[in-house]
């Protein structure tokens, strides 16, 4: 799915059944990188968030409390979704 539209569907509150390999693909767009997995445990890191973040996949989906999370973070730390490669 596309990064924009994926984030205008999660702004507007549409946080289930999310596919999570579109989570992994936006995060990493915002200059998330993988920092380590440890089961189903994905940690990502960005230079300018002191916060780890943590995403899981259940069936496939990422969970809706960490999607919020991820939406929180950007909104405090003003990132800004990059170009998609």
């Amino acid at each position: 799915m596309n990064r924009s539209k994926l984030l205008r569907r999660l702004a507007q509150g549409a946080v289930q059944n999310i596919a999570f390999s579109d989570m992994v693909h936006l995060v990493e767009g915002f200059g998330f990188r993988l920092a380590r997995k440890s089961g189903d445990h994905h940690i990502f890191v960005h230079p300018d968030v002191p916060q780890l973040l943590n995403l899981q996949s259940v069936h496939g989906e990422a969970k809706p409390y960490q999607i919020r999370q991820l939406l929180r973070l950007v909104e405090r730390y003003n990132l800004r979704l990059e170009d998609a490669p």
